[in-house]
């Protein structure tokens, strides 16, 4: 940890716009991440308004002998955390939103500190799409660098790999370009690599003719979730990449803000979206109809629409969870789930994605997380209002987790890993080699602090 004294820390950061310390008025909302059960106390926190500012803030870090850790929303801040903040400045990039549009070339240039939901709109208004994932206020530059997966994935891939171009603060300060034609391999490492790299001032993302979809989502009481999860476990391996969904077992509480159809109920939902003709959509969601949900929207929506389908909560949000990524979920798998979901009665939701098709395909000109393995993701998620709630939410969220284990694949989704891990296990061996390899190279001294480090 450093030892600067808070005058001399200011004096360094002074030059870096604007910057709380520790006893400041404005430092304890500035750290405050997402999800709020997440207690975050960095030396500094920083919020640059443009790239030049980053580039301050991260010289001004290394002369001070911090660290630096980019962060957006900080909905997957508990990693980050749970390393250690007391040598690091929090490098917030809220202060950063934009997004431009070409529609000749379907292309979208986006600030570091845009949200997910910033570039569905802007690209809908162009009737194009952009993969983005189930939260409409993550920070989407996060999600792109981690990876990416929702409702377009078996189809057109991971999100990192629709990205073309970054632009990026290095560790000695400079504000670089990588493309497959400029700084190819930080280009690569930087594409599911996370963020040891760099701080993302700005990228290009490739968009989709698709101004709508069939798009839905059909419920089952939860009495029915033995033969339901069965039944979608069967179908999902082998569905045309069309077609992508998630299944979810949700306790819902009773409040009022919270559609009709699923206040209070426990329930077992599928969400999805269908890239295709109404006609083909009717002929790949046929085998989910037969279960005879009790509620069916499935319908042609704007594309603006599929950004809030999985209804996840918006705003500082305090949630502990668990993830895994299973090869395979046959009937004992399912059994294992469901009675692991019965001893664990203080989690919201338990969630299932669909992956296989282009996002089990490693990709032409992919980046370091060229696919996920496996046949489906498993999440689990608790809210915890107090901070006694958070240590049962993660143990129930866990447990699931355990119960799932004969059948994972043993690697993780880094973006789905709410705790320390080591992140080895993210990635194939050979991908990992490079990223360490590349990350020795652009950033010898360690400056970047990051949830998942690359170490």
């Amino acid at each position: 940890m450093t030892t600067l004294t808070t005058a001399e820390a200011r004096d360094s950061l002074a030059s870096a716009g604007t910057v709380h310390l520790p006893g400041d008025p404005g430092y304890d909302a500035a750290r405050l991440p997402w999800n709020v059960t997440v207690d975050q106390r960095p030396a500094a926190v920083a919020e640059p308004a443009d790239a030049a500012e980053v580039a301050a803030v991260v010289r001004a870090a290394r002369a001070a002998g911090l660290r630096v850790a980019p962060q957006s929303t900080g909905h997957n801040a508990g990693p980050l955390a749970a390393h250690g903040l007391g040598d690091v400045v929090l490098l917030r990039t809220h202060r950063m939103r934009g997004v431009e549009i070409d529609p000749e070339r379907r292309v979208a240039r986006v600030l570091g500190g845009s949200l997910a939901i910033d570039v569905v709109e802007a690209a809908a208004a162009h009737g194009l799409a952009v993969l983005h994932g189930s939260s409409p206020d993550v920070g989407f530059a996060g999600l792109a660098v981690g990876g990416g997966t929702f409702l377009y994935g078996r189809k057109l891939g991971l999100a990192s790999n629709s990205v073309i171009a970054v632009e990026l603060v290095t560790a000695d300060g400079e504000l670089v370009r990588a493309s497959a034609t400029e700084n190819a391999d930080l280009f690569w490492a930087v594409r599911g690599g996370g963020g040891s790299f760099g701080v993302v001032t700005a990228l290009e993302v490739r968009l989709f003719p698709l101004p709508d979809v069939q798009a839905g989502l059909m419920l089952w009481d939860a009495s029915r979730a033995r033969d339901v999860l069965r039944a979608w476990a069967r179908w999902a391996p082998d569905a045309p990449e069309e077609i992508t969904t998630t299944l979810r077992l949700l306790r819902v509480p009773p409040l009022p803000e919270l559609p009709e159809f699923l206040r209070g109920r426990h329930a077992l939902v599928i969400d999805g979206a269908v890239l295709g003709t109404d006609e083909r959509a009717a002929e790949i969601l046929a085998p989910l109809r037969a279960l005879e949900p009790e509620l069916d929207t499935f319908a042609r929506v704007p594309a603006t629409a599929v950004a809030r389908l999985h209804m996840d909560p918006e705003g500082p949000t305090p949630a502990v969870s668990a993830s895994t990524t299973i090869d395979v979920l046959p009937d004992a798998a399912v059994d294992s789930l469901l009675a692991a979901s019965d001893r664990a009665p203080g989690l919201m939701v338990i969630e299932l994605r669909q992956l296989g098709g282009a996002m089990g395909r490693t990709a032409e000109g992919s980046g370091a997380l060229g696919e996920l393995p496996g046949q489906f993701l498993a999440y689990a998620v608790a809210v915890a209002p107090t901070p006694e709630d958070a240590p049962r939410g993660h143990e129930e969220a866990t447990a699931v987790m355990t119960a799932l284990a004969p059948w994972a694949t043993g690697r993780q989704y880094l973006s789905f890993t709410e705790t320390a891990v080591d992140p080895s296990t993210g990635y194939d061996p050979d991908a990992w080699a490079r990223l360490q390899a590349i990350r020795a190279t652009v950033d010898p001294d360690r400056v970047f602090a990051a949830n998942h480090p690359v170490a």
